[in-house]
């Protein structure tokens, strides 16, 4: 049975309805998977003479970690971290880990937030004047 309603669904915030948004999101996503990727590649070359006794390789390419969302001016882009194995090590002081320069694991949000965020509230408490802050990130 079939019963009127005059509940309205709400739009969510994770919704999107600017393609131009969304294929800007995809895009940036993958740069930024290539480039965490080449970083990594280029770490495993620097280190490919360092070997275990057998001949094997000390480090090799382990996966990726959990995707989590990187908080960014276009929104949030997901990605997903390299991770790296260290076969030879004995311990955890001599293990060699690789931290991406682009990518680090505490990282939730690009530098350009970061730096934008205390100048948004500062701002809009005390002059309620955004412009010029929101100038910043978005031009």
């Amino acid at each position: 049975m079939d019963s009127p309603t005059n509940i309205v669904r709400l739009r969510q915030p994770e919704e999107i309805d600017d393609p131009l948004t969304e294929v800007l999101r995809a895009g940036a996503r993958r740069l930024l998977a290539q480039a965490v990727e080449l970083e990594a590649e280029a770490f495993l070359t620097a280190m490919q003479d360092l070997r275990l006794p057998d001949g094997r390789a000390r480090l090799v390419r382990h996966g990726h970690g959990p995707e989590r969302a990187i908080q960014t001016g276009i929104g949030p882009v997901p990605v997903a971290r390299v991770r790296i194995r260290d076969r030879g090590a004995t311990s955890p002081e001599e293990r060699i880990r690789f931290s991406s320069a682009l990518l680090p694991r505490w990282a939730r949000r690009s530098r350009s937030l970061d730096a934008l965020l205390p100048v948004l509230y500062l701002r809009g408490i005390s002059t309620g004047d955004f412009q010029e802050a929101l100038a910043a990130l978005l031009g």
